[in-house]
């Protein structure tokens, strides 16, 4: 065979893998049998397994294959396993440290393996969302002739990193996040494998645990600590890796936070209710010891948004748009940057004005209904749109608020057997306060009885400029931040909710999680 730089580079580097390669490079798996995870992508006539039978004489499989997932899930595992199972031969390169030259140079070498030796090429080009639209056109006469078997590895969305004739020429393959188990057993034959640590140390349950938390679905992560871990428990003579040795070698200490148990719920506690009591500081440590320990950032997310609409509500109604864009960026991204968002979204909601009254009112209304006190709708709120309404009597009477000054009818709405109650109650607290004075408002005309009197119109620009001026030379807290930035009541509203502070609409009501 002729001879060849990258092949005789990939036979070197094969010869002194057993001894001196990474941990991580030792155990990577020989078949795809071994391969951890991604089971989805590994079933009987996936594509994978067609790219592998085809070299046996099975079903042509597909020509170029692009695997999109997060970091240490097994791309280039996957890459080896198929030029290993198909013995091809295999070329790697990185878009990292290659160029056009680089990747000329390959498909020259591949048409001459192929045309006068019969040796198909596996051409694995790893971070090719690096490549430039130029550098990635390049590589369309290959796939398209079939001069190489491309299979192409990023952690970047290829719809938007890689140009669209190389990607509508093969086949795209997402892989998922390693679970714990998967990494867990990946450990487990580590320790055991004659590749591996062959036994010479083992694993007890609380350092496993910390591996996996350190990890964080990264199988790469996962056995790179372990082996740093094993090394260090080594030179002390010890048989064990213990926990304590575990957190010397990977600088990072174990987290006191179990997943499924009472510390998972003590801190989540902890955080929404350091937010509740417009603590920025506090709320930050316990959202950085969950991120820490590993916890899935959507519970972290859900948590946020419920805090947003129970103990902030209406006072600063952007709190919940902050928390459900925060959910949804966190579902797009993941860790390691989803940290900085759920940052953003827990100090806006610590310092934001504070109110319980959505949640006081939903609960006030549920148990109403729970107790019975329900009632038949008014006759005159029934539908009237069927055939037979009319003459029993549905929709008779009622009228239509459009059509009348200022939009609101002097009407009955609720069952008799809560008509007059009152579930909602506004508090003054930053945006909230204008729905209070609106709140009085629309009941009085809801009964027919006279409007209460306006509230103070704001004062002039010259005669607010003494006061703000004053407020400005005082130490500003979370609460008149949140009620200026909020702007939701005049003047005086403003004004009472900087001086009270959000934390004292919270003493309302004792409200849990």
């Amino acid at each position: 065979m002729e001879p060849d730089l990258f092949t005789a580079a990939a036979e070197e580097r094969q010869s002194t893998e057993p001894g001196g390669a990474p941990l991580a490079v030792r155990m990577r798996p020989r078949t795809l049998d071994e391969v951890v995870g991604q089971q989805h992508l590994l079933k009987p006539g996936s594509p994978l397994r067609r790219l592998v039978a085809e070299a046996g004489g099975g079903p042509a499989g597909p020509s170029s294959v692009f695997l999109w997932g997060p970091p240490g899930t097994g791309k280039t595992t996957l890459a080896h396993v198929v030029s290993q199972a198909t013995n091809r031969r295999f070329v790697e390169l990185s878009a990292i440290t290659a160029g056009v030259k680089e990747v000329r140079a390959v498909i020259d070498g591949a048409r001459r393996a192929s045309g006068g030796y019969g040796k198909e090429t596996v051409l694995f080009l790893d971070e090719i969302h690096r490549f430039s639209k130029a550098q990635q056109d390049s590589l369309l006469p290959a796939v398209e002739n079939r001069w190489v078997t491309l299979i192409a590895a990023t952690t970047e969305n290829p719809y938007f990193s890689v140009i669209s004739p190389l990607l509508s020429r093969s086949l795209l393959l997402t892989l998922e996040p390693l679970s714990d188990e998967d990494v867990r057993g990946l450990l487990q034959r580590a320790v055991a494998d004659e590749r591996g640590l062959a036994g010479a140390v083992s694993l007890p349950q609380d350092t496993e645990d910390h591996l996996l938390r350190v990890a964080g679905g990264d199988a790469r992560r996962a056995l790179t600590a372990l082996e740093a871990g094993a090394g260090a428990a080594l030179d002390k003579g010890e048989a064990e890796l213990t926990l304590a040795t575990l957190e010397e070698s990977v600088n990072r200490a174990a987290v006191k936070y179990d997943r499924a148990g009472d510390q998972h719920y003590d801190v989540a506690s902890a955080l929404i209710k350091s937010i509740r009591g417009s603590d920025v500081d506090a709320a930050l440590h316990y959202l950085a010891r969950m991120i820490e320990a590993g916890e899935d950032p959507r519970f972290i997310a859900r948590r946020l948004m419920i805090s947003a609409s129970e103990d902030i509500g209406l006072a600063d109604p952007s709190a919940l748009q902050t928390a459900v864009a925060a959910a949804q960026a966190v579902a797009l991204i993941g860790f390691p940057e989803a940290r900085i968002t759920l940052s953003q979204a827990t100090i806006a909601l610590a310092l934001a004005p504070k109110s319980n009254a959505a949640y006081l009112a939903i609960d006030a209304a549920l148990a109403d209904v729970r107790a019975g006190h329900a009632g038949p709708v008014p006759a005159h709120l029934r539908d009237s749109h069927y055939q037979g309404a009319t003459r029993l009597g549905h929709g008779q009477g009622y009228q239509y608020p459009h059509d009348l000054p200022g939009g609101i009818a002097a009407q009955q709405y609720a069952p008799d057997a809560v008509h007059g109650r009152q579930y909602y109650t506004p508090t003054r607290y930053g945006a909230e306060a204008r729905y209070a004075d609106v709140t009085d408002r629309v009941r009085a005309r809801l009964r027919g009885e006279p409007l209460p009197p306006a509230p103070t119109p704001p004062a002039t620009a010259a005669a607010t400029e003494a006061p703000v001026a004053a407020r400005s030379q005082a130490p500003a807290g979370p609460a008149a931040a949140g009620a200026e930035r909020a702007g939701g009541g005049e003047g005086r509203d403003r004004d009472a909710a900087a001086d009270q502070g959000p934390a004292e609409s919270g003493a309302q009501a004792a409200s849990g999680e």
